[in-house]
């Protein structure tokens, strides 16, 4: 429900949602929702290409069935907005934050504040654990001192919620909001958006600069539909920062192809190095998960955890092997309090929330949490670590949960496999390229 012409401002919406107080404001624009393009209807909000045997209704209309689920777009409603005025009250020094950011941060940051400047393209590649968001206030505050509106969006709902607090607590004089489809804060015009990326879809030429975090997971890497968004919700000529600590193929293919600048931070904000992967070879391991079993090395670990009061996340690559895994453990008696959580858990935010609330010793999970959230201090042990499931990529962002924090920056990263594979060999070669960066740097 629209309360106030300012929460269309950079927003699109369906001509149906739009009430009768607001149809004769002269700011108003519109355009078709699907476009018929060379006989073929076209989404204007998603950009998908549609197929007009599943699109079609009746009398000759279509309707988008790709973006459905974020509301209707049909040839028979058209789209509303209103133009991005950048209507922001004037703050000099917007920034609260008071922490000091290291010289190698800062050289990043400033860099950052040069790209948002001259409204260019630029991947900020850090190691997991660098400070990627510290080192984001500075070009924030300069945009916001410039009356820029800014958005800030990741394609995982936990790094969202994980993000927000700390950008609002370093920005407390300026006005942000958290989107993400099980917010339950009404949208309000605001100058700082924190929001997952499919919310994009919601916007239109609203951004003056845009931030991506962990801009290669699913699923937004490959994903064209996610990747318009990202191009419609930026005013043209607009400034887009990538933050990633794995950056895949196509970021670096871009590179390469000099279509994209890009900055590299191989070393945490502690100056202490990644912790390294202890590869532990356990025979049978499938099968004994699959019996609902574990390995008694396994066993033994979580037990010594356990009297240590090490909290840790115990990883596995599918949702099936959360049930087996947890009925092993009771099988076992392990009295440990644990949860189990994977993305499409009703209750995720509320497990993770324990977690963080230190409620839970440990969570067994899926990849969801291979990056974007910090539980400080913990271990991480990865069950089938040769599953093709995990990606190298993925098991870097896992092994980077641990040692984050400067009162613990070491820790456990076990993972157990039946056979040493290629994707293994690559994260731990990868792991160890880093710390050969960082230590030429110290």
């Amino acid at each position: 429900m629209i309360n106030h012409i300012s929460e269309l401002f950079g927003r699109q919406i369906n001509e149906l949602e739009l009430p009768v107080k607001f149809k004769n404001d002269c700011r108003l624009s519109f355009r078709p929702a699907v476009i018929i393009k060379s006989g073929r209807p076209w989404c204007a909000r998603c950009h998908t290409k549609l197929n007009p045997a599943v699109a079609q209704l009746p009398d000759n209309q279509y309707y988008c069935y790709a973006c459905i689920q974020m509301g209707r777009m049909d040839t028979l409603h058209r789209l509303v907005t209103v133009a991005e005025p950048n209507q922001f009250a004037k703050i000099v020094k917007p920034m609260s934050w008071q922490g000091q950011l290291t010289n190698l941060q800062q050289q990043c940051a400033d860099q950052v504040v040069k790209i948002f400047d001259q409204r260019q393209r630029h991947l900020l590649w850090a190691v997991t654990g660098a400070g990627k968001t510290e080192m984001l206030f500075p070009a924030i505050a300069w945009a916001v001192s410039q009356g820029l509106r800014v958005g800030i969006a990741s394609p995982r709902v936990d790094v969202c919620i994980e993000l927000f607090p700390r950008i609002k607590a370093a920005f407390e004089q300026v006005s942000c909001i958290l989107l993400h489809g099980k917010a339950d804060q009404p949208y309000q015009y605001c100058q700082i958006t924190v929001c997952t990326t499919h919310q994009l879809l919601r916007f239109y030429h609203a951004f003056d600069v845009m931030v991506i975090d962990e801009v290669d997971v699913f699923p937004f890497a490959g994903n064209q539909m996610l990747h318009f968004a990202v191009q419609n919700a930026i005013k043209p000529g607009g400034g887009i920062l990538y933050l990633t600590a794995t950056p895949d193929e196509a970021l670096m293919r871009q590179i390469r192809q000099k279509k994209l600048s890009v900055s590299y931070l191989p070393i945490r904000y502690h100056g202490f190095l990644l912790p390294t992967v202890k590869i532990i070879k356990s025979r049978h391991l499938k099968q004994k998960i699959d019996q609902k079993q574990l390995p008694q090395s396994v066993l033994r670990m979580i037990i010594k955890l356990l009297q240590q009061r090490q909290r840790f996340l115990l990883f596995v690559p599918r949702i099936k092997d959360l049930t087996l895994v947890s009925e092993a453990l009771n099988r076992a008696a392990i009295t440990g309090r644990f949860l189990t959580v994977y993305s499409a858990d009703p209750k995720r935010i509320e497990k993770v929330a324990a977690m963080r609330d230190q409620t839970v010793d440990f969570l067994i999970t899926t990849t969801i949490l291979e990056r974007g959230v910090t539980f400080p201090g913990i271990d991480v042990i990865v069950l089938k670590a040769d599953d093709e499931i995990f990606s190298a990529s993925a098991l870097v962002q896992i092994a980077g949960r641990v040692g984050r924090n400067s009162a613990r920056p070491t820790g456990r990263v076990l993972f157990y496999c039946e056979r040493r594979t290629k994707t293994i060999r690559s994260c731990d070669n990868q792991i160890r390229q880093m710390n050969r960066k960082a230590t030429r740097l110290k």
